[in-house]
């Protein structure tokens, strides 16, 4: 997965009629984690929405015009995670009984299933299966901190970005490489990332890295630093202010040297050759003041699992 802040108060009624906001890029971490969302201010006009379409127009849109099936993790905080109690947040986890999904990318597909007249459910699935899910029609759309590159926009269409990520590094402060600003000074470092994500992909441009086996969630990349098994991780920029109050021992690298490439939007994804979709997920995120978006990402990173 990929993608690295929002400030956002969200009514009452739009929390509760779009119950796919999406959010929870880094698993919702029992090592340390974050979180967030709100709501966003009216529908746009010109939408299934205002033409009171919940039926068969919404069911040419996308899926059964009922039920929107978000695809995520439940295990990337603040973008996506899983709780066990509902609330004005969360939508229900299709396939894990009792479970809900909290998170960014929840708010946000929350408010795309209102535009569409539909009820959001989170289908919970590995991250590198999220794309096939989509095409074999086990999801209607992927809404899980995923940035869209040539390779999956091959596969599948993408929405603009809803909110936008970068890729920072962190160690421990009494690390050799806590001072580090250049690439080069990384060299013999054993860096680890996140399995399937651009957080591991970008480590490769640092020449003479240990580049380690990724772990497969977020919560086990902080696991990793937290108990020595590397010397730094690839982090989320959005979450790390999060994460370094959770663990004080940590520190960012500030470094002169960038990753070429980093910026991560957050993209929702739905099968190929559904224009008419598109451009209506497409209004409802341009409809998300830049304001609104940091606020929900926020309240994500305040909610999010410690």
């Amino acid at each position: 997965m990929t993608h690295e802040a929002i400030d956002v108060s969200i009514q009452p009624a739009l929390r509760t009629r779009r119950d796919f906001l999406k959010l929870s890029g880094l698993a919702a971490l029992s090592v340390g984690g974050m979180m967030f969302l709100t709501g966003c201010g009216p529908a746009p006009q010109g939408t299934v929405a205002d033409a009171g379409a919940s039926g068969a127009a919404a069911d040419a849109l996308l899926g059964d015009g009922k039920t929107l099936r978000v695809g995520m993790e439940a295990a990337y905080a603040p973008y996506n995670w899983q709780v066990s109690q509902e609330s004005e947040f969360t939508i229900p986890i299709e396939n894990v009984s009792g479970a809900y999904a909290d998170g960014y990318d929840v708010q946000v597909a929350k408010l795309i299933a209102a535009e569409l007249g539909m009820e959001a459910v989170a289908v919970k699935l590995d991250f590198g299966g999220l794309i096939d899910a989509l095409n074999n029609g086990q999801i209607d759309i992927v809404c899980a901190g995923m940035s869209v590159d040539p390779e999956r926009a091959q596969a599948a269409d993408f929405s603009d970005s809803y909110i936008d990520d970068d890729i920072v590094m962190l160690t421990k402060k009494n690390s050799p490489y806590a001072g580090a600003t250049t690439f080069e000074e990384l060299a013999g470092a054993s860096i680890l990332g996140q399995a399937a994500t651009m957080y591991d992909d970008v480590i490769n441009q640092i020449e003479g890295a240990n580049h380690m086996t990724p772990a497969e969630t977020v919560p086990l990349v902080v696991q990793g630093l937290t108990s020595g098994t590397c010397d730094i991780i690839t982090y989320s920029k959005l979450s790390v202010p999060q994460l370094l109050e959770t663990y004080p021992d940590f520190v960012q690298l500030k470094m002169s040297d960038k990753f070429e490439g980093s910026l991560m939007p957050d993209n929702a994804a739905i099968a190929k050759g559904n224009s008419e979709a598109l451009d209506l997920i497409n209004e409802v995120i341009a409809g998300i003041p830049a304001d609104e978006r940091q606020t929900m990402w926020n309240e994500c990173m305040d909610r999010q699992p410690a």
